[in-house]
């Protein structure tokens, strides 16, 4: 599988030790930054992570930040990433199995490598579910997105 790796400063360490770790893994591994300690906007590497997979250079995407909170926000901003933001086990493969996640969200200042690296297996390990009930409700969310993600879709402010 194509893993496409991106984050802010708060998750480097933990993308760096995950990168490490799945080197010699059977799994093509693309690292879009950060490449280092200094601060940068989660935001940018939402998007960056976002449209690899979108363009299909990356069939999944793991982004990392202090919490996990902003980096998900930012990158379920993109039509068609569904991005999970997960401290078990069960969401991240469920979130693959029901949601058809393509984006595990981890928070660096939240998690230890250990359990990152259970919910990186875990995730890249399951498949989203043949049953009709979970195609329907991921269809119900890109009539979601399709709705309200065009120019006369109501905007927030802040």
């Amino acid at each position: 599988m194509r893993l496409a790796f991106a984050s802010d400063h708060a998750g480097y360490v933990l993308k760096k030790a995950l990168l490490e770790w799945l080197k010699d893994s059977e799994h093509q591994l693309i690292d879009l930054g950060t490449y280092d300690t200094q601060p940068v906007d989660y935001p940018d590497y939402a998007e960056k992570l976002g449209l690899k997979l979108l363009d299909g250079g990356a069939e999944r995407g793991i982004l990392i930040c202090g919490s996990g909170v902003g980096a998900s926000v930012a990158a379920n901003k993109l039509p068609g990433i569904r991005a999970g933001l997960c401290h078990d086990t069960y969401s991240a493969h469920q979130g693959v199995e029901h949601d058809n996640m393509n984006v595990l969200t981890l928070g660096a200042r939240v998690i230890g490598v250990e359990l990152a690296k259970e919910l990186v297996r875990a995730f890249v390990a399951a498949q989203f579910s043949s049953e009709e009930r979970h195609h329907r409700r991921v269809k119900k969310i890109q009539a979601l997105e399709n709705k309200y993600c065009n120019a006369d879709a109501p905007k927030s402010s802040l």
